[in-house]
């Protein structure tokens, strides 16, 4: 495999998941078949810039957006990095490269009211309904990415602790607290849980009814399709879930270093993106408090 002591070193240095390193594998692949059948080119470690220009044109014109252009040059980027650093190359050919324009995209939050509505709609009385309220509570409670939910096991659940434990990106280990009625909810799907016998052999906290990992698809059907009977907002997935937690957060005057650590972010900057919210709801309670805006 001509990558091979790159995705090695993701995966075992930068400690990037397996998703992610298969993902940056698949980028290059792409890059290189490119290369190969428009330029007659075995390798990618020598190319130009010029080249990877008539890539991005490329794929641009294919009708790829320039959110996914960009994520695929990142990969590059990164290969270019980890060849400078073994010093297999003497410069990166993306050394000037500027990243392509993209729209920025605003992430509209659910509403409190329509968490409880979807909460309220949920019948909890087996254990698929049992499940899927869990699955809810913990992502708005606390703000967990899926991959991380579909990934606890019932050793990460300390319930006399309040706590659970995430294994975030880059194998990043985090505790979150636990509030109260989401301890209420783990207890009484636990009971269900190990009830069935089939179930109490795994170690996955979250099964489908035939007793098997729950899996991406599984999970985000399971958000839409509950907040599709109460929202009519255009995308409810479970990080909108994640961004409500976010933005209800700080609406309530959360700090936002605090939000950043439950969240797993690395740096502030990409927790401000769920401020604009919060901005809005302050600016309403300014407006609606401020003795002089009263006066008016």
């Amino acid at each position: 495999m001509p990558f091979s002591a790159f995705l090695d070193y993701l995966q075992l240095e930068k400690k990037y998941s397996v998703h992610t390193t298969t993902a940056y594998e698949a980028d290059l692949k792409v890059f290189q078949e490119f290369i190969s059948s428009t330029f007659n080119q075995e390798t990618i470690a020598n190319v130009n810039y010029q080249q990877v220009r008539s890539w991005i044109v490329e794929l641009s014109e294919s009708g790829i957006a320039n959110r996914t252009i960009n994520r695929k040059i990142s990969s590059l980027k990164a290969y270019y990095r980890f060849l400078l650093k073994t010093e297999q190359i003497e410069y990166s050919p993306l050394t000037k490269h500027k990243a392509l324009k993209t729209p920025k995209k605003i992430q509209i939050p659910f509403s409190e009211q329509e968490i409880v509505n979807v909460l309220e709609r949920i019948d909890d009385s087996n254990f698929e309904g049992l499940r899927d309220r869990f699955i809810v509570e913990l992502f708005y409670s606390t703000g967990i990415r899926r991959i991380e939910l579909i990934n606890i096991k019932t050793t990460d659940l300390d319930l006399d602790g309040g706590v659970l434990k995430v294994l975030g990106k880059r194998n990043k280990e985090r505790y979150i607290p636990l509030i109260s009625s989401v301890k209420e909810t783990a207890k009484k799907y636990l009971k269900e849980r190990d009830a069935n016998g089939l179930f109490s052999v795994s170690d996955q906290l979250f099964l489908t009814s035939r007793g098997d990992k729950i899996y991406e698809s599984f999970v985000y059907r399971i958000i839409n399709n509950y907040f599709s009977e109460v929202s009519g907002k255009l995308k409810k997935s479970p990080h909108i879930l994640r961004h409500s937690f976010a933005t209800h957060l700080l609406n309530q005057g959360a700090n936002l270093n605090a939000v950043k650590e439950l969240l797993g972010h690395s740096s502030l900057a990409a927790t401000q993106v769920y401020t604009h919210n919060s901005i809005a709801e302050l600016s309403k309670i300014h407006k609606n408090a401020h003795p002089r805006n009263n006066k008016n």
